[in-house]
């Protein structure tokens, strides 16, 4: 029976499975067996002449493609929705940015960042009080950029040695948008039905990803909101107090959450909850828009903190303690409606992406209205205070763990002492072995809620590799108190140390999935400093639970990048034996990187460790300081 790593969610789930409520826990017991053609990339149902499969007597679909082809084929169509999404959160973001003024619900909170977009895109400086909405158009235009025209957004971040890597393979974007038509267009049946061919255009895509969307989404979110810098907050279920008027904001983006939180620190906001029989007004974070917005925003007696991942939110509902559950474009399941109405809680949604049946009418996020429309939800999760309460449910104690966020780029470089120097003599000298990013969801394919991620976290970090956290798979280390100063003592002593001199957990809250373009950057500076290109480091990427199509994208970003990129669950290419030997033997003869297929803990850190070890060779730094 499908369970989680952790208590709180343990907790409810037993309520919700003894109230007969449907949760992904229960639905993912009653799918039993999987389709063996599907679980193997070796099915197609594109035309109407399939769905076809792969078999011993019939090797090609009916359209003549192969199992290769085939499940390549799948793969990208699978990227280009996460490249899609992505690219609407940047220019959701891009919309805020030009609504950017002083005194506004919006303003810039670090120049710099925005300076640096500025950069990129040839804006000039001044006049500085229309800088935000030039710099919103130049980048949108950006993204616009016919896909065989060279983005200068690449060109000018990515680090030299890729740039001409990706030049010889013939993968330098143009703008993200015409990638993913681009990619679509090469999906369609008797288009593209090279599986060489279709990988690159998929590497392609990841790099588009990253450089056109990811990238400038978070430059730009710091330019609004403040780059993060390291500071406590609140994690797991026990942060939801019934008895106050709670709003969750649930998705990926943080322009509504962080309007709402300005809205519900005022006097009045939460006179008006206090006149409706509650304590006050508080905010939630859940899932992503929560991880963007524990990040930058400091935790109070407003903004309570982070509840924590995905298959955590219909849990947080059953609590009886939310009064609006605002969702914005991503992971919203579409059951939640029927929790909500089961435990008094108005599902609003703040995005015309999302549709789920029950849902209240949606509230979609408008940057120039913001302000009026954080009051409208602050208004109507106030008039549902006294209706759901009267339902007299009761929360069981819940547990509240802490953590710390915020350790962006320029935060490292702070407790670094403002330079690299400090990290590269420590794994220079083998005091840390390398450096993993951990950009991951969470699945109930293989194993329980997060218990994986823990498990590889953990192994990581014994074995002396510094863990950046990254996604969902964030928010479950947060819960699991691997973000902590006192997690040290699951690390091998070179960490140990390293933790104690800086004054940092082993495994540091970097942010979420859109971060994995930012911590190219990162990657890239670490690069540049030793003179190498960033395939030759040993980093590594883990993702120990990955599940949707944005984290596909994000392999693939990986895999341009040149890294050793480690997945579980087993994707579905497995029908594709060409396929998967181009990803896991021959790719480090292309881009650099490698992916690497496994589902055991200690076997999966086994193989990240060896790769990290070669690299250390190869860059003749010698063999690192034995772990514990």
């Amino acid at each position: 029976m499908a369970d989680s790593y952790h208590a709180s969610v343990h907790t409810m789930l037993e309520e919700s499975r003894e109230a007969g409520e449907s949760t992904a826990f229960d639905r993912m017991d009653d799918m039993g067996k999987r389709c063996t053609f599907c679980e193997q990339g070796i099915r197609c149902s594109l035309c109407s002449q399939g769905p076809c499969r792969i078999t011993q007597k019939a090797t090609r679909g009916v359209c003549g493609i192969d199992a290769d082809g085939m499940a390549m084929r799948n793969f990208l169509l699978q990227n280009t929705m996460g490249t899609a999404t992505y690219t609407y959160h940047a220019t959701e973001v891009m919309k805020t940015l030009a609504q950017a003024r002083p005194g506004g619900t919006y303003e810039i909170k670090d120049w710099s960042k925005l300076e640096t977009l500025a950069g990129v895109t040839g804006v000039d400086l001044e006049p500085r009080d229309t800088l935000p909405k030039r710099v919103a158009d130049a980048i949108l235009a950006e993204m616009n950029r016919d896909h065989q025209s060279p983005s200068p957004l690449v060109e000018k971040m990515a680090p030299a040695p890729r740039l001409a890597k990706w030049k010889e393979l013939g993968i330098l974007p143009g703008g993200v948008f015409h990638e993913s038509m681009y990619a679509t267009s090469s999906c369609l049946t008797n288009v593209d039905g090279n599986y060489v061919s279709l990988a690159l255009k998929g590497l392609r895509l990841g790099i588009a990803t990253a450089y056109g969307a990811q990238i400038p989404l978070e430059l730009a979110q710091d330019a609004l909101f403040g780059t993060p810098t390291p500071h406590p907050i609140k994690v797991d279920l026990g942060i939801i107090d019934p008895e106050y008027v709670n709003i969750a904001v649930n998705g990926h983006e943080p322009m509504v959450g962080a309007a709402l939180i300005k809205a519900a620190h005022e006097p009045a906001a939460q006179e008006k909850a206090r006149a409706a029989g509650a304590k006050g007004l508080r905010i939630v974070g859940s899932i992503e828009t929560g991880q963007e917005l524990v990040q930058r925003f400091e935790v109070d007696d407003v903004f309570v903190g982070l509840t924590g991942n995905w298959l955590t939110e219909e849990l947080a509902v059953a609590t009886g303690g939310l009064d609006v559950f605002a969702a914005d474009m991503n992971c919203t399941v579409p059951t939640l409606g029927a929790t909500c109405a089961a435990h008094g809680t108005l599902l609003v949604p703040v995005s015309d992406l999302v549709g789920i049946d029950g849902a209240e009418a949606p509230v979609v996020f408008d940057a120039a209205d913001a302000g009026a429309q954080a009051q409208q939800l602050i208004d109507m999760a106030v008039a549902n205070f006294p209706r759901r309460t009267a339902l007299g449910q009761t929360t069981p104690e819940l547990r509240t763990g802490d953590a710390v966020a915020g350790f962006s780029t320029e935060s490292i470089l702070g407790a670094l002492g403002g330079s690299l120097d400090p990290l590269l003599d420590v794994i220079k000298n083998g005091t840390l072995k390398g450096v993993c990013g951990l950009v991951s969801c969470t699945t109930l394919r293989d194993s329980d809620q997060d218990s994986h991620t823990v498990a590889i976290a953990k192994e990581l970090i014994r074995n002396d590799v510094l863990v950046l956290a990254m996604g969902c798979g964030n928010a479950g280390l947060q819960v699991a108190g691997l973000e902590t100063a006192e997690a040290k003592k699951y690390a091998g002593p070179g960490l140990t140390a390293v933790c104690e001199l800086l004054g940092i957990p082993p495994v540091l809250s970097f942010g979420t999935c859109t971060d994995t373009g930012r911590i190219m950057l990162l990657v890239g500076a670490i690069a540049d400093a030793l003179g190498v290109d960033s395939s030759d480091l040993p980093v590594v990427a883990t993702a120990p639970e990955y599940m949707e199509q944005k984290a596909t994208i994000d392999a693939m970003a990986a895999l341009a990048y040149g890294l050793y990129v480690h997945v579980n669950p087993v994707p579905f290419v497995t029908g594709a034996p060409n396929l998967v030997k181009l990803v896991t033997q021959d790719l480090p003869g292309v881009t650099g990187g490698k992916l690497a297929v496994e589902t055991d803990a200690k076997e999966a850190v086994a193989g990240m460790l060896a790769w990290i070890e070669a690299k250390r060779q190869a860059l003749g730094i010698g063999t690192a300081a034995a772990g514990s």
